[in-house]
Formats: structure tokens, sequence, C-alpha cells
């Protein structure tokens, strides 16, 4: 039985652009985002989504942008209930989220329905279908850290429906959900499955998440496996889409959330699986203004920053610290005048603090070391690169070529709630696993042949012992509007983003330098 599951991604390209709504009160830009106060879009809402919208987070605004121009929500399969759940596409993915969730509209959520939300289903916005789903303990990893319950089968299945016969032996030795021994949602159940908890992607920008065009040949360039191929055309695509790149064509991505996510009866018709990949193919987002850093758009600013510069970029491009820049920042934020008037020397100030952490990501090299499917491809072990290594796709900051690495966010000893002690009184939230790897193939180059983890990512679909822990990197656009970080949630905000990777790599940022990186991811 092929089993579907939620996270929900579809697709993204270009069209006409139009002008941004930015500098607006914040009763505009409530009636820009669809004449409610409410920022909060629910399935059959019927409002109108306007050509350009904004929507209020704690560094700012973000910004929407509708390419073609505004949107007729009233019957449109993004928007509708489709399924039997009540939930829509929309209700994972919120513009004023950045098309993704924020735990904060999350918990709002949660108070404004007494978690009668349709978000909240069983199926997957609760830590297990089985616990009593009144009770928000049974929702804690989606109200503390944004996580949905992602379910596969063990062993995987490939796209023919054929059993994947797995490098490793998989074991629960920590359940705190109770879902990975359940006896009816367990791995010892009567449809064997593995309950993982990931965060859900942004359905916006999309035009950069799938492109084809750089480097897609028959081989995937991390680790030398054939690349999917559509099986429509034949032809390899590329695998950033999803954090385990179980789904490559958009049809295939939507179907799957439609008959898991939204618990539909059947598959969408073509008509709706073609207005739901129109929609999102023109949709952008990004950060539009900065409560510190002022107006994102204005004029003479630096070209990467806004929604209409994501319209303006170019997808499949490898960016470079010399001539293409991965975000193009330029030179204007740079050495800003004191005029001696407090707001706008506070202004310029954090612009130049964003400016430096642009060049604190780019430029400031460290030792890269112990990365699965990145110190394997040749690179050498370690490596003195920056972090634009890694985040180097025009405009995006996701890695251009097709694949995933693993940097420690979800394997031990690197990621958080390491094994309790027996006397320990602290409560992990994550189920943890161990996973054995055969005699019959070499043991994992970096964690050996038995590795602890929280979620084996690409592993649970290519059964490959160097996959485990490894996932596909997502966009940095947006950020402000959708924390937390990672894919399972464990960096709250940016500063723990930051400081997780200072201590993964040894970087020894200063307090400044860490300061600056912050400030420069709040305006993307």
């Amino acid at each position: 039985m092929k089993l579907y599951r939620v996270p929900a991604v579809l697709v993204g390209c270009c069209g006409l652009a139009t002008a941004l709504v930015v500098g607006s009160s914040v009763g505009a830009q409530q009636a820009a985002a669809g004449g409610n106060a409410n920022p909060w879009w629910s399935p059959g809402d019927g409002r109108v989504l306007p050509a350009a919208a904004t929507y209020e987070n704690s560094f700012g605004r973000l910004g929407i942008l509708n390419a073609d121009g505004p949107v007729q929500t009233k019957g449109h399969p993004f928007f509708e209930p489709i399924g039997s759940n009540g939930r829509a596409c929309v209700t994972c993915h919120q513009p004023a989220n950045g098309m993704s969730l924020s735990v904060d509209a999350i918990a709002a959520r949660w108070r404004d329905t007494n978690g009668k939300d349709p978000l909240f289903a069983a199926i997957d916005g609760s830590n297990c279908p089985s616990l009593p789903q009144g009770d928000p303990a049974s929702h804690s990893l989606l109200l503390k850290r944004g996580l949905f319950r992602v379910f596969l089968p063990w062993p995987p299945v490939d796209a023919s429906g054929s059993t994947v016969e797995p490098e490793f032996s998989i074991e629960v030795v920590r359940d705190p959900t109770g879902c990975n021994t359940s006896p009816q949602h367990g791995l010892t159940s009567p449809t064997p499955t593995v309950s993982v908890y990931r965060r859900p992607r942004p359905a916006a920008n999309l035009k950069y998440v799938t492109a084809d065009d750089f480097g897609v040949g028959a081989f995937i360039g991390k680790n030398g496996q054939p690349a999917a191929r559509d099986p429509r055309t034949g032809k390899p695509r590329q695998m950033n889409m999803m954090s385990d790149a179980r789904e490559v064509t958009l049809e295939a991505q939507a179907t799957s959330a439609a008959l898991g996510h939204l618990q539909s009866a059947g598959p969408p018709s073509a008509a709706q699986l073609e207005r739901l990949v129109a929609f999102e193919r023109q949709l952008y987002m990004a950060q539009s203004s900065s409560r510190q850093a002022g107006d994102l758009t204005e004029a003479g600013g630096p070209p990467a920053l806004g929604p209409l510069a994501m319209l303006r970029g170019r997808p499949a491009v490898l960016g470079n610290n010399t001539s293409n820049f991965v975000f193009p920042m330029g030179d204007v934020w740079k050495a800003l005048p004191r005029t001696g008037q407090a707001a706008g020397d506070a202004r310029n100030a954090a612009r130049e603090s964003v400016a430096r952490g642009h060049d604190v990501f780019f430029f400031r090299t460290f030792w890269i070391r112990d990365a699965m499917h990145l110190n394997t491809v040749g690179l050498g072990n370690p490596v003195k690169r920056t972090c634009g290594t890694c985040h180097g796709m025009h405009m995006t900051g996701m890695d251009t070529a097709n694949g995933w690495m693993d940097v420690g966010t979800t394997n031990l000893p690197w990621a958080t709630e390491a094994p309790q002690s027996p006397w320990s009184t602290e409560k992990s939230e994550m189920p943890l696993f161990k996973l054995t790897c055969n005699k019959a193939v070499a043991p994992h180059p970096f964690l050996g042949r038995v590795i602890h983890t929280q979620d084996p990512g690409r592993a649970l679909i290519s059964g490959k012992c160097n996959d485990i822990g490894a996932i596909v990197m997502q966009q940095f656009r947006g950020m402000s509007a959708r924390a937390p970080y990672f894919s399972n949630g464990s960096a709250k905000g940016f500063r723990e983003l930051v400081d997780f990777y200072d201590r993964r790599f040894n970087i020894q940022l200063s307090e400044q330098e860490r300061q600056d990186l912050v400030n420069f991811l709040s305006t993307l």
C-alpha cells in the first residue's frame, strides 16, 4: 500500500511585474492582504489575493507578489478544501508566513479555534492519530516546533511501488510521541511505518526550486546515483523540491499532498492540477521592509532584496563571490553617512550591519568537516570554504546542484536532544532511532556503522546507509515570517541557527559577526 504524507510544495515561475505595496499603514496593509484584519487564510474564505500585499512580522513586513495579477480564490483548488478533513493547500502555506507556517501563527490558530482548526487534523497535525485530539499535548510538536508528522513505509518503496532493500536496520530508541511504537501506526503495525516530524516548505519563488536546466544530467552530482526522471518525458529532474526528494514532479507532489495531507478520496483532477501549478508558477515572496533597516525595495537599494527582485532573478544560476553574487547587495549599504538625526543614523547603522552580514556569509572562511555528500565529493575533508559553498543558488541560497547532504541537524552527536541519562528528569520531544548499517556495505564515513538520528532523512527513501540524516536544503527567502528553522524546527530563531553552525564547524564567530548575520538573514 502506498502511503501519502504531508509537506506540500509545488512550483514557481515568472510573469508580468506588479508594483509591490510598501510603506503603508497597518490598515492599508490589511486591506492589501485581502480586506481582513486577520491575516490567516481559512479554506473557502473566498477573498481575492491581491497582486501585491504585505504582512507584518517581528522583523518588519513580508511582501507577496502575484506576477499574473490578483487571484480569485473562490473555487480555486489551492484555497478550497478539496479533501475530507477541511484543509486546503493554503492551510499550511499561509501568505503571511512566506507560504509556509510560523509557530506564532500556529499557536494563535489553536487559541482562536480552541484547537478545532483543520490545521490540527489528526492525520499529521498531531503527534500521532491515536492520541486524544483535543489535548494540546497531543499536538506539541506542531505547536512548539511547527512540525507535521511525515509517515513513510518501511522498508522503503520506489516510485513503481517495488520494495527497496535497505542497507541498514532501524530500531526505536526513544518514542515520546508514541507513534513509532504504536500497534496501529508504528514499525510493528500491519503496515510498518516510520513517523518523522518536519517543517512545511515555502510554496513560492519556485521557479528557482524546480529549475531543471543547471547541471541536471543522468546522475546526482553529490553521490553518483541515477537522477530521478519525469515519468512523462523520461528526462532527468532536479530533486530540490522536498526535504527527502521523494517526489520530483509537481503533479506527483500535489497528488501525494492531496491524498495524504488533505485526505482526499481521490487525486486532484487534471484541471485542478493545472490551476495549482499555474498559481504557484507566478507567486513570489521576500521580506519587503525591515524594522531597523527600513524599506528594502526602495530605488537604488541592494538589488537582491524584495519580492520583485525574486521575479526578476535568474533560476538555475550558480552564484560566486566575484561577479555573480548569490544575493547581489552591491556597496550601497556600506559606509553610509551619519546626519545626527537619531532615526536616520540608526537606520544607516542597521543597513551597514546587513552589508557586513552578507560579507560574513560569503567571505568568512572556516573548516567544513565530516559533512556527508559535501566532504565526500572530492573537495577534501576538511575543506576551507564559506557558507556560500553550500548555499550557492542565485537569489535563494539553496544548493544549485540536485541532491542532499548532512551537516548534523538531525544526527547525533550534533543534533540537539541527545539521549538522556537514566536519572535525567528532562523530557525529549523528538523520536530517536538507532540505525545499524549492514556488514555487507561500508560504514558511514563519518558516523560509523551505528548511527543515532531523529530523522533518517533521504535514507527512508533510498535505503542507503550514507544517506542517513541527509536532507535537501531549502531557500532562505521570507525566513523572518516563518520561524523556526531547520527541517526539525530545532532553531527557534536566527540566533539559534547561527549558533548551531558556529558550534558545528567551530567557526568562532565574534558577537558582531553573529549579529550581522542575523540582520542579513532577516532582510531576505
